[in-house]
């Protein structure tokens, strides 16, 4: 049996393989009006063909806990019942498939209200369209990006019991594991990191401060979340600065053993994604260390990402024991069938949906 094709069980849930679709956002939701980040037909088609392409485990996008946390206004929100609606029925598709629906919940900070990507993107005033952004601190993301408010004590209470409450919506559309979003620079990771942290209250200064946001909302979630199913959390592993005060690997392993104390169930490790100014050097498998590392010192299962898309790659990840799992992002754009493709390739017997046989046949 392949490493990758083995299940994984946490908690209760049972998961059929190793392979799974990163969140990746779309830009593709309603953008205003009553159906403003509401998922389309877009979204039932693209994540239903992933699981029907057999992937074990389903994430939708970065999904925006209130209007003000959307990247763009073409983000997913799940704030009311329009927007839950529409994500039940793909949930509903994944399950479907025999895959396990799953979401990210997330709020995007001083990153907010910007343009679609790959559409010029850049921040959106609020008189074209755009909205107030907010933030850790008041230091903007970079020349030419407004100034984030700085959340109050009490606002930060709001955000808590907003992901909370995004929780208990994605529990009732049907998805079996929630993930909160604390990477890629987004208001989590803003909290995290001294980069973007300059707050003297309870939720600055020391480790201890900076990583409260962070493990508040993840209380709030484990706490409406069932006790038999999963909660991950996603963390940028490194910010990628080596000359000044930022988030390390070292806290990240810091922060894992807490949140795993919390209730989190794996930690989904990328990195970078806080400052425009971070030397990434990205090739094959460059974040595996991170998770490699955060593995074997916190104690807790973690998913690798990032360059990965060999199928011999992907099993060596697993055998290595440096993650349990895999997330597969542009590749999984790329080829919505690599998973079948990958079990072909290491010698794994999968069936392809029936509709699919006859083209198939011998050759899956």
């Amino acid at each position: 049996m392949s490493a990758l094709f083995e299940p994984i069980t946490l908690r209760s849930l049972t998961i059929p393989n190793r392979i799974w679709l990163s969140p990746m956002c779309m830009y593709s939701a309603a953008a205003e009006g009553p159906e403003t980040g509401v998922a389309t037909d877009f979204h039932l088609a693209h994540l239903g063909s992933r699981a029907a392409g057999g992937a074990g485990l389903v994430m939708v996008e970065a999904t925006a806990v209130r209007p003000d946390g959307r990247i763009s206004a073409w983000d997913l929100g799940l704030w009311n019942d329009r927007q839950q609606d529409a994500l039940a029925r793909i949930a509903a598709l994944i399950g479907q498939h025999g895959a396990v629906p799953a979401i990210q919940l997330a709020h995007a900070g001083r990153k907010a209200s910007t343009g679609k990507a790959g559409s010029g993107g850049g921040p959106v005033a609020v008189e074209d369209g755009g909205w107030p952004v907010v933030g850790a601190s008041p230091i903007p993301l970079q020349d030419g990006y407004p100034t984030p408010l700085e959340l109050t004590e009490a606002q930060i209470a709001d955000v808590v019991e907003d992901f909370a409450a995004a929780a208990r919506r994605a529990l009732a559309a049907g998805f079996q594991v929630v993930e909160v979003h604390g990477a890629h620079g987004y208001l989590i990771h803003q909290f995290l990191s001294p980069l973007t942290n300059h707050r003297t209250d309870g939720y600055g200064g020391d480790f201890a401060g900076r990583t409260r946001l962070a493990r508040e909302i993840t209380a709030a979630v484990r706490a409406v979340w069932p006790a038999d199913l999963p909660v991950l959390f996603r963390v940028s592993a490194t910010d990628w600065i080596a000359d000044e005060p930022s988030w390390t690997v070292e806290e990240s392993v810091l922060l894992a053993k807490e949140l795993h104390a919390l209730g989190v169930d794996l930690l989904d490790v990328s990195s970078g994604g806080l400052v425009p100014h971070a030397t990434i050097v990205a090739e094959p498998g460059y974040q595996v260390p991170f998770a490699a590392r955060i593995r074997r010192e916190a104690g807790l299962p973690v998913n690798a990402v990032g360059m990965i898309t060999e199928p011999a790659q992907a099993e060596q990840v697993l055998t290595d024991g440096d993650a349990d799992a895999v997330m597969l992002g542009r590749e999984l754009l790329r080829d919505p069938y690599w998973p079948l493709h990958a079990a072909k390739a290491l010698g794994v017997q999968r069936n392809w949906p029936a509709q699919y046989g006859f083209a198939v046949g011998s050759r899956g």
